[in-house]
């Protein structure tokens, strides 16, 4: 795998001393569903919009995903548990191909494995709405253009920093989110499916 030297080339300028900057016998663990299918002759993802809370990650769009549970036998299960609550996919439909790096979060101190799934189409999506206020059916092809990474200044916790994103279709993908597909980017382009 790329690894965390290709996620932060997504992250944040601006580190803040407050956080810890590695996971601790208090991090949390959680785990996100990067699911790939095949649509209108390229490879997608589906991401969601954050519904408006009082958290840090309020309205922010991320992978399907959240924190394991003791139920959850590993970090797969609790990807595709999270991910059938929140869009309603089956879990029986996923073939898993593995992880991505993990990625650990300062700011809610909580360690993310990503998790690769592939379904054979598009799905019919069924979003929670108490979790979710959108879809977003992302074209990995298209995502891999580099015009459309951006830096712009941005306030996080009352500090202004740069803050690099995806402006993908007019929505603003950054943070843990931007880290975690720039691995995956990194990972698809090295199998030559963006050359044709």
């Amino acid at each position: 795998l790329p690894g965390t030297e290709v996620q932060f080339q997504m992250a944040p300028r601006h580190r803040f001393s407050e956080f810890p900057e590695s996971p601790g016998k208090d991090t949390l663990n959680a785990s996100v569903l990067i699911l790939l299918f095949p649509h209108r002759k390229s490879v997608y993802t589906v991401l969601t919009q954050r519904q408006s809370y009082d958290g840090v990650h309020s309205g922010q769009i991320s992978f399907p995903g959240g924190k394991k549970e003791p139920s959850d036998e590993n970090d797969v299960h609790t990807a595709l548990r999270e991910a059938e609550e929140e869009i309603g996919i089956d879990p029986l439909k996923i073939s898993v191909f593995g992880t991505l790096t993990p990625l650990f979060i300062p700011v809610s101190n909580i360690l993310v494995t990503p998790v690769i799934g592939w379904v054979k189409k598009k799905p019919d999506f069924t979003i929670q709405p108490k979790e979710v206020a959108s879809l977003i059916i992302t074209d990995l092809k298209k995502l891999a253009n580099p015009s459309l990474v951006r830096i712009k200044p941005y306030e996080i916790r009352s500090v202004m920093t740069e803050v690099k994103y995806f402006d993908y279709e007019d929505n603003m993908i950054w943070g843990a989110t931007a880290m975690i597909l720039q691995e995956l980017l990194a990972v698809l382009k090295n199998t030559g499916l963006f050359d044709s």
